[in-house]
């Protein structure tokens, strides 16, 4: 459909112009207004290679976290050692912030800067990051602390929040990956994660301790990259399905279930083997947040890149499939 709408606009245009610029009439299959000009924003970014968004609205902008993929070109796996953070007023224009984050500042860490989720609760900001544990072998969760969105943030409990040895559901080691946090209407808070099986716990107020035993979800074909979030009355469990990577998700009236599996959402990202996503509203319109390896000639799946599209509910609170599109979010 994309390709027969451009089509048709390239038709239109040069019926009536000698000269015209591609971004000019290519319609973005998510843009309620085809007939627009339209600009290449995506990837949002192209000077960094960045990975696993996740995305905070605090006050009147959008905080964007992201991994930062380093690895060289002819380095064929992830080479992650910090974070990084970007806001925006309009979801188009981004200003990039001093690094908030990297490994090294959890001493009991060795490497890895994974998937990551920032929250805010009562004017501070808990980031739960994936890093590769330095003495308990395997992927564990930590937790860093700051008094702003764009930090510096710095170790909130001196220990990981979720070790390897506390989930026994895989033999894996890296099943305690990619966190995601919700603070639900009644002030409870919850953090979900996972590889292979999506795992869930109770959050105490102060941000840094479970507060209860940790339990699972069982969901359609799980690999990981969970996401939590609320939309009126429904629960929305958005997750990365099968590998390749599409995402999936799942609806519920309560945050503890049962989840009811409503399908795919979006299809593989480009040439990107992983897809991980970030679901935001923000000033009345929803965002679907999201890499893939867009940015060439040496983009992919070591080497990813943030994009950004619309995000739209049916009435029954299910939600319409994203198309994944290079134009990306208009002023």
């Amino acid at each position: 459909m994309k390709n027969t709408i451009t089509t048709l606009l390239l038709l239109a245009f040069l019926s009536s112009c000698k000269t015209i610029k591609t971004e000019s009439v290519t319609a973005s299959a998510n843009d309620g207004n085809p007939s627009q000009s339209i600009q290449i924003n995506n990837p949002i970014i192209k000077d960094k290679y960045t990975g696993d968004p996740a995305a905070l609205v605090y006050k009147d902008k959008v905080y964007l976290y992201a991994g930062h993929d380093e690895a060289p070109n002819d380095f064929n796996f992830y080479k992650m050692n910090e974070w990084l953070v970007y806001s925006s007023s309009d979801m188009v224009n981004w200003q990039e912030h001093p690094v908030p984050l990297k490994v090294t500042d959890f001493t009991w860490a060795k490497s890895d800067a994974w998937a990551a989720q920032v929250i805010e609760r009562n004017g501070k900001f808990y980031w739960y990051v994936t890093v590769e544990h330095g003495t308990i072998p395997g992927k564990s969760i930590g937790v860093a602390v700051a008094d702003s969105p764009t930090g510096p943030f710095k170790d909130a409990l001196g220990k990981a929040i979720i070790t390897n040895d506390m989930t026994t559901k895989t033999n894996i080691s890296w099943d305690d990956i990619d966190p995601t946090v919700m603070i639900d209407n009644d002030g409870q808070a919850y953090l979900f994660w996972g590889n292979t099986v999506c795992h869930y716990a109770k959050l105490k107020a102060n941000m840094v301790e479970l507060d209860g035993p940790i339990q699972t979800i069982s969901l359609p074909n799980f690999t990981e990259a969970p996401w939590i979030h609320k939309k009126k009355d429904w629960y929305y469990l958005s997750y990365a399905y099968q590998f390749p990577e599409k995402i999936a998700y799942a609806m519920s009236k309560s945050i503890n279930g049962p989840w009811e599996y409503k399908g795919i959402l979006n299809e593989i990202a480009g040439n990107s083997n992983t897809n991980h996503q970030s679901i935001i509203e923000f000033k009345g319109k929803d965002y679907f947040i999201y890499h893939n390896g867009a940015t060439q000639p040496n983009g992919g799946s070591f080497r990813r890149s943030v994009c950004i599209d619309r995000l739209y509910y049916n009435e029954d609170g299910t939600l319409k499939r994203v198309i994944m599109t290079t134009e990306g979010i208009q002023k």
